[in-house]
This record gives structure tokens, C-alpha cells and sequence, in this order.
């Protein structure tokens, strides 16, 4: 039998209680709202950019504590990336929990702590909302910059 408290450790309840950037940006250059069907989870994120990197972000979101931790992972880490770091851990994020795949690295290596999570497939959607509606917001932040 799985034990679900190894999923809600002090590492990911800390995550959850610790987001940044929690709000919208006034003029956002790209913008993103993902929904996971499963379970409810939504997710909101803002982006603008300059020289193909993200220089402001903000997130709103309705999540499980799990859904927290990893948008929480994302907001410390995102000033700076580019779309090709952000698609590469959400890529890596999603092999790391469906197919066994190693953890991401770079700015985003502490989803590693989200590694339980393979366990339970049901909640695989809510993790990866924040990654994914960030990569959809700074693609379109790119498009604005062209």
C-alpha cells in the first residue's frame, strides 16, 4: 500500500505556505490559465520578458498543497529562464513522474522533491499545470517582443 503522508512532507507543506509573486501583472505580455479536469486545480500565470528571458512574473492559483509546492518551485525560479529552460523541466518534470525519467536540472532541480508523486497518477495533472501554463504565457510573451 502507498503511504500518501510521504507525499505531504515538511519540504512540500513549506513549498505550498511559501509562494512568490502571488498577484497578476498590470501589462502582462503573455498570459496563460490551465485546468486540470480531474481534479479542479487551476492555474494563472503573467509573464513579460526582454532578450528572450523572463523578467516579471506572477501567479494566481486554486491547488492541492502538491499543485502549491510545484507553482511555488516555479515563482523562485522563473526570473531569468527562457523558454527553452522552461520547456525542457516541464518535459523533464513530466518524464520524472510518468515514465521514471531523472528529475529536471538546472534552476528547476528541486522538483526532485515532487519525485513521490509518480505514485499517484491522479495528481500528475495538478503538478504540472504551473509549468505548463508558463510555458505557454512566456511563448507568447515572445511573440509580443517580435
Amino acid at each position: 500500500m502507498l503511504m500518501i503522508d510521504g507525499l505531504y512532507n515538511t519540504d512540500i507543506l513549506s513549498l505550498a505556505a511559501s509562494i512568490q509573486n502571488v498577484g497578476t501583472l498590470e501589462n502582462p505580455q503573455g498570459s496563460a490559465r490551465k485546468i486540470s479536469k480531474l481534479c479542479g486545480s487551476w492555474v494563472e500565470v503573467d509573464i513579460n520578458a526582454k532578450d528572450e528571458r523572463v523578467t516579471e512574473f506572477s501567479i494566481r492559483l486554486q491547488a492541492c498543497a502538491l499543485g502549491q509546492a510545484s507553482s511555488s518551485i516555479l515563482s523562485e525560479s522563473i526570473i531569468e529562464a527562457s523558454l527553452e529552460e522552461l520547456i525542457e523541466a516541464l518535459n523533464s518534470f513530466e518524464a520524472m513522474l510518468k515514465r521514471g525519467g531523472q528529475p529536471p536540472k538546472g534552476r528547476f532541480t528541486r522538483l526532485e522533491l515532487l519525485s513521490d508523486v509518480a505514485a499517484y497518477p491522479a495528481r500528475h495533472a495538478s503538478v504540472l499545470l504551473a509549468f505548463d501554463a508558463a510555458v505557454e504565457a512566456m511563448a507568447q510573451a515572445l511573440e509580443a517582443l517580435v
